[in-house]
């Protein structure tokens, strides 16, 4: 089932009629978030280094507030903002790869029992958080209105 928007006039920004955007949206930009959150505080539960600790706080954080700031506009009736969240799935990404990238560690088998258990956390928390934001990027740009064309009123 197709949703379409409209533009408040006050603001320009597209309106979901009636029923909103989905509710799944809604609930996954919140489980976004709280990854991203997870990922922001994981360092001060295992070991980490001080390039690990940083890089989760900065990008972590920054998928928790970018999620969280989708599921507050859906949550107001606003559109899923497909932009946000595609850079979300890029960060989630990003948390993936830096395992094999910061510090020149190209490999886990070298890293200590703690390091390990962050390095895995962040792979997997990364997939997750990629995949659903993706997921909901993916699905907010398939709700395009018809009959009109693109920047008419």
């Amino acid at each position: 089932m197709s949703q379409s928007t409209t533009n408040d006039p006050a603001t320009g920004e597209p309106h979901a009629r009636e029923q909103g955007e989905p509710a799944g949206q809604k609930w996954l930009s919140g489980v976004v978030s709280l990854i991203g959150l997870w990922l922001a505080v994981s360092p001060f539960i295992y070991e980490a280094a001080q390039s690990m600790l940083w890089n989760n706080l900065l990008i972590g954080g920054a998928i928790f507030l970018l999620a969280g700031y989708n599921y507050y506009r859906i949550t107001n009736g606003y559109a899923t903002s497909a932009g946000v969240m595609s850079l979300v799935a890029l960060l989630a990404l990003w948390m993936m790869v830096s395992q094999f990238a910061i510090d020149g560690q190209f490999a886990m088998d070298g890293l200590e029992a703690a390091s390990q258990g962050l390095a895995w956390s962040n792979v997997v928390s990364g997939l997750l958080g990629a995949a659903l934001s993706a997921y909901i990027a993916y699905t907010a740009g398939r709700d395009v209105p018809r009959g009109t064309a693109a920047g008419t009123r």
